[in-house]
Protein backbone atom coordinates (compact mmCIF):
# COMPACT_ATOMS: atom_id res chain seq x y z
CA UNK A 1 0.00 0.00 0.00
CA UNK A 2 1.53 3.66 -0.86
CA UNK A 3 0.83 6.59 1.33
CA UNK A 4 -1.75 8.84 -0.46
CA UNK A 5 0.30 12.26 0.19
CA UNK A 6 3.95 11.02 -0.34
CA UNK A 7 3.99 7.66 -2.09
CA UNK A 8 6.09 5.81 0.03
CA UNK A 9 5.12 2.37 1.49
CA UNK A 10 2.83 1.85 3.88
CA UNK A 11 2.86 -1.95 5.83
CA UNK A 12 -0.71 -2.95 6.63
CA UNK A 13 -0.76 -5.76 9.11
CA UNK A 14 -2.32 -8.56 8.19
CA UNK A 15 -4.50 -8.12 11.54
CA UNK A 16 -5.35 -4.74 10.41
CA UNK A 17 -9.23 -4.11 10.60
CA UNK A 18 -11.87 -1.67 9.40
CA UNK A 19 -11.64 1.13 11.98
CA UNK A 20 -7.72 0.87 12.71
CA UNK A 21 -5.86 3.60 11.99
CA UNK A 22 -1.85 3.39 10.30
CA UNK A 23 0.73 6.02 9.94
CA UNK A 24 2.86 6.95 7.05
CA UNK A 25 6.53 6.23 8.09
CA UNK A 26 8.12 8.93 5.81
CA UNK A 27 5.54 11.99 6.38
CA UNK A 28 3.24 10.86 9.35
CA UNK A 29 -0.01 10.89 8.11
CA UNK A 30 -2.63 9.34 9.84
CA UNK A 31 -4.85 6.63 7.70
CA UNK A 32 -8.07 5.31 8.09
CA UNK A 33 -8.86 1.51 6.82
CA UNK A 34 -12.16 2.00 4.91
CA UNK A 35 -12.64 -1.40 3.62
CA UNK A 36 -10.46 -4.27 3.83
CA UNK A 37 -11.45 -7.69 1.27
CA UNK A 38 -8.56 -10.16 1.92
CA UNK A 39 -5.42 -8.15 0.44
CA UNK A 40 -7.37 -5.27 -1.01
CA UNK A 41 -6.97 -2.13 1.56
CA UNK A 42 -8.58 1.06 0.61
CA UNK A 43 -7.17 4.06 2.82
CA UNK A 44 -9.01 7.58 3.29
CA UNK A 45 -7.32 10.21 5.52
CA UNK A 46 -7.85 10.08 8.79
CA UNK A 47 -10.18 12.19 10.85
CA UNK A 48 -7.91 14.69 12.80
CA UNK A 49 -10.03 15.29 16.34
CA UNK A 50 -9.16 18.05 18.32
CA UNK A 51 -8.32 18.20 21.98
CA UNK A 52 -11.88 18.69 23.88
CA UNK A 53 -10.64 20.52 27.28
CA UNK A 54 -14.36 20.41 28.24
CA UNK A 55 -15.77 23.54 26.51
Amino acid sequence: MNCLECDAGINIPGDAAVGEIVSCPECGADFEIAKKDGANVQLKPAESVGEDWGE
